[in-house]
C-alpha cells in the first residue's frame, strides 16, 4: 500500500466537526467536489488528494474547508498542507497561535512565521523568533543555525558572527563553523573565515557543501590553484561529484569565481544539512517541510529541488516531482541528474517515448551523466544497438573506464547475441571490480546458463551470495550452477531458497520446477511450471515453459526454437 507524504487518519471530532453547513466552491474537474458540496465532503476531497499524492490539490481543499467551518484542526490541516506544497506565505498567515492548538504545529509555525520574515528582508523580526526559547525540540537546531543570517539581514554584524551552537549537536558544530566562515567573509575578516573554512575541510570525510564553500573562498581570494588542489583531493575520494567536478572544470577553464552567497542563499543553504537528515531519520515530512522553507529564501537551490522531486516521487505525486525536477536550468551541476530523474518519470509511466526524447535532448550537450541516461533508458527499452552506440562513445572518452559503463555496455551487448565482446567487457570490468556481487553473478551465471567454465562460475556466484544474501537472482544463480553440475539434490536446496527470496520471478521459478524433474518431483515440476506462465515471464521464458508442459518430458524434451540473445534473469 502506498502512502502519501501527507497522508494521515482523520480524527473522527475533526470529520464531525465539517458535517454541518452547506457550501464549498467549485473544485478542481474530477475532484467530486462542486458548490452543493458540504464542508465534510471538501474535506474528505482533500483526504483523497492527499491519498493520491496531490499535495497541492490537499492544499486548497483543506483552506477551503478551514474558511468553511472555522474549525482549528482543520486549520492545522491547512498550515501543513500549504507548507509541504510550497506554499509558504499562506502556511505563515496559517501558522497555529491558538491555545487549542497542537504544541508541535505551533513550533513549526514559528519557523515558518520566521523564514517568512527573512525572505520579506524583516531580519530583525526573525531573528526575534530564531532567538526566542518556545522555538523548542525537532526545530532548535535550524533556528540556531538561521539565527546568525538573520542578525546579518537586520544588520547586527556582531551579532552574525556569534558560532551558532546547541548541546552535543555536531550537525549545528559543524555547519554552524561553515556558515561562520561565510559570514567572516561577508565581514571582510578573510583570515578568520580562512580558519573556518580549513577546519570544515580538514575532517577526514569533509561534506561536499564545505568542499563547494572553501574552493569558492579561495577562488575569490585569487587562489585558484589551492582551491583546484582542494577540488582534486576531493575527487580522487567521491570521483562522481557532479558539482565539486563542475567547479574543478570552472578553475581549469579559467572562468570567474562564483560570487559570495546572499544573506537569503546562505540562510537556505543551513537548511538543507537538517533537511537531509531527517530524510535519513525517515522523517518525510519534516525533512520537506525545511526543504520547501530552504526554497523560499533561495528559489534557485537546484540541489533543494532534486531532493524535493525525489520525495514527492516517492510520495506518488508525479506532477510534483516533474515540477520539481523541472527546476535546474541547463548549466546548472544539478542539471544533468534533474533530467535523468525527469526521463525516469515518464518511463515509468510507460511513457518511453517522452521518456527518451528527454534524455535525447539532455544527451545533445555531450553531459557525460545525460548519455548514460540515454543508454539506461535504450538498453530497457531493448534498443540494444544505439545503447551500444551511446555507450561506445562514452566509454572512449575515459581515460579509465567506469566497470558499470564496461558493465552496462556487456549487457546491451549480450542481449544482441555479442557473447564474445559481451564476455570481454564484463571481464574488463571484473578486473577493475573484483569483489562486485552484481558483476560477479552476471558473468558467473552467463557461464552457467552456457555450459561454459562451471567449476570457475560456482565460485564466482558463491562469492557473491556470500556478499548478498537475501539477493534471490544471485541464490538462484547458485543453484543453477548446481544444476548445470548435475547436483540436483543440492540444486532443489538452493533454489527452493531462491524462490523464498523471489517468489514472483518467472525464471527463477521456472529453474525450480527444472530441478524437481530431475530429481523425481513430476508434479511439483508441472506445478511450478504452470505458475511461471501466471507470472507474465517474457516471451523467452513462456516459450521454453510452454514447449515443456506440452512434451510430457520436461527439461528433457526438445529444446524450443528462440531468437538469438543471452540469459535474461541477472
Amino acid at each position: 500500500m502506498r502512502l502519501s507524504l501527507l497522508a494521515a487518519a482523520a480524527p473522527m471530532i475533526l470529520l464531525c466537526a465539517c458535517a454541518t453547513g452547506p457550501g464549498g466552491s467549485v473544485a478542481s474537474a474530477g475532484s467530486g467536489v462542486n458548490a452543493s458540496t458540504s464542508p465534510y465532503g471538501v474535506f474528505l476531497a482533500g483526504e483523497s488528494a492527499l491519498n493520491a499524492g496531490k499535495s497541492q490539490e490537499a492544499a486548497k481543499f483543506f483552506d477551503q474547508a478551514r474558511l468553511e467551518t472555522g474549525n482549528p484542526m482543520i486549520a492545522e490541516r491547512a498550515f501543513t498542507s500549504a507548507l509541504l506544497a510550497g506554499e509558504i506565505t499562506k502556511a505563515a498567515a496559517l501558522a497555529p497561535t491558538n491555545a487549542d492548538a497542537t504544541e508541535v504545529s505551533k513550533r513549526l509555525g514559528k519557523l515558518v512565521v520566521a523564514v517568512e520574515a527573512m525572505a520579506q528582508g524583516r531580519g530583525k523580526d526573525a531573528k526575534a523568533i530564531l532567538t526566542d526559547q518556545n522555538i523548542a525540540f525537532p526545530h532548535k537546531p535550524v533556528a540556531a543555525l538561521l539565527a546568525p543570517w538573520a542578525a546579518a539581514e537586520s544588520g547586527d554584524v556582531e551579532g552574525s558572527l556569534v558560532r551558532p551552537s546547541v548541546r552535543g549537536d555536531r550537525l549545528v558544530d559543524y555547519f554552524g563553523e561553515l556558515g561562520q566562515g561565510e559570514l567572516f567573509e561577508r565581514a571582510k575578516r578573510f583570515d578568520e573565515a580562512e580558519t573556518d573554512f580549513k577546519a570544515a575541510t580538514s575532517v577526514a570525510t569533509p561534506t561536499e557543501m564545505a568542499v563547494l564553500d572553501d574552493g569558492a573562498f579561495l577562488e575569490r581570494r585569487g587562489r585558484k590553484l589551492d582551491a583546484q588542489a582542494l577540488y582534486d583531493s576531493y575527487l580522487t575520494k567521491e570521483p562522481d561529484d557532479a558539482p565539486v567536478k563542475a567547479a574543478q572544470a570552472r578553475v581549469q577553464a579559467g572562468k570567474p569565481a562564483p560570487p559570495m552567497l546572499s544573506i537569503r542563499e546562505g540562510a537556505a543553504q543551513v537548511m538543507l544539512a537538517p533537511a537531509a537528515t531527517m530524510i535519513e531519520a525517515k522523517q518525510t515530512e519534516l525533512a520537506l517541510a525545511y526543504l520547501r522553507l530552504a526554497l523560499r529564501l533561495d528559489p534557485s537551490r537546484d540541489d533543494a529541488w532534486v531532493m524535493v522531486g525525489d520525495m514527492m516521487q516517492a510520495s506518488g505525486d508525479v506532477d510534483a516531482a516533474r515540477t520539481a525536477y523541472q527546476k535546474p536550468k541547463p548549466g546548472s551541476a544539478e542539471y544533468s541528474t534533474a533530467q535523468a530523474k525527469l526521463a525516469w518519470t515518464y518511463q515509468t509511466a510507460d511513457d518511453k517515448e517522452t521518456a527518451l526524447k528527454l534524455a535525447r535532448a539532455a544527451a545533445s550537450s555531450g553531459d557525460l551523466d545525460a548519455r548514460i541516461t540515454l543508454s539506461d533508458l535504450l538498453r530497457v527499452d531493448e534498443k540494444y544497438p544505439e545503447a551500444v552506440k551511446v555507450m561506445d562513445g562514452v566509454i572512449a572518452d575515459q581515460k579509465t573506464p567506469d566497470w558499470r559503463l564496461l558493465y552496462s555496455r556487456g549487457v546491451a551487448l549480450e542481449r544482441m547475441g555479442r557473447w564474445p565482446d559481451a564476455q570481454a567487457d564484463l571481464q574488463k570490468a571484473l578486473k577493475i571490480r573484483p569483489d562486485e556481487p552484481e558483476l560477479l553473478n552476471y558473468l558467473g551465471y552467463s557461464w552457467i546458463d552456457r555450459g561454459e567454465n562451471l567449476k570457475e562460475a560456482l565460485g564466482m556466484v558463491e562469492k557473491a551470495v556470500a556478499a548478498d544474501p537475501r539477493s534471490g537472482a544471485m541464490v538462484d544463480s547458485l543453484g543453477w550452477a548446481y544444476y548445470r553440475l548435475g547436483d540436483y539434490k543440492t540444486a532443489v536446496d538452493k533454489l527452493e531458497q531462491a524462490v523464498e527470496l523471489e517468489a514472483g520471478d518467472p525464471e527463477i521459478n521456472g529453474h525450480l520446477g527444472d530441478a524437481y524433474w530431475k530429481v523425481g518431483r513430476k508434479d511439483e515440476a508441472q506445478f511450478q511450471w504452470r505458475r511461471v506462465l501466471t507470472l507474465k515471464p517474457d516471451d523467452k521464458v513462456k516459450v521454453a515453459t510452454e514447449a515443456k508442459l506440452a512434451s510430457g518430458l520436461g527439461p528433457d524434451g526438445p529444446a524450443p526454437k528462440l531468437a538469438a540473445g543471452g540469459p535474461t534473469k541477472p
